[in-house]
């Protein structure tokens, strides 16, 4: 088991299985040492969280939501590591989206449920630039989506 998987396990953390692209696009290419990986939505094992933040899902929750997604994330460095996270050099960059409801602001605290998780896994390597960014509406009504760019060996 790798050091990054030590420190999942260590956080309660279980990687699913990565999840498979809804349409016409790759889960994540790699150019020269960056990985670009396409946003990854707030589902896990159980559904995942679905809603507009603010109206039917509280901040709380897309807080959670948002964790699905850096996890899920981690998923995909996995498979673009050959199974190896310990290849995982930095988070460079994560993209936050949040379906958000005309009342709710609070879009970064948000996005913290996955930036919150890159740093647990990664240490150090795992602190990275950000947007985050309230949108009308997500793929299949999902909360939050969040997309990364990784730089590997």
């Amino acid at each position: 088991m790798s050091h990054v998987e030590d420190r999942l396990a260590a956080a309660g953390i279980e990687l699913p299985q990565p999840n498979a692209p809804v349409a016409n696009y790759v889960p994540f290419v790699r150019v020269g040492e960056l990985v670009h990986i396409s946003g990854q939505v707030s589902l896990d094992a159980s559904g995942g969280i679905r809603g507009v933040v603010g109206v039917e899902v509280d901040a709380e929750a897309a807080n959670r939501a948002a964790r699905i997604c850096g996890i899920n994330l981690i998923s995909q460095m996995k498979a673009a590591c050959e199974g190896d996270l310990d290849r995982v050099v930095r988070v460079v960059k994560l993209g936050g989206f949040v379906q958000a409801g005309p009342e709710f602001f609070a879009i970064p605290q948000v996005i913290n449920g996955a930036s919150d998780v890159m740093v647990e896994a990664f240490g150090d390597a795992g602190r990275h630039a950000r947007s985050a960014v309230g949108v009308y509406r997500l793929p299949l009504n999902f909360a939050v989506e969040v997309d990364a760019v990784v730089q590997v060996r």
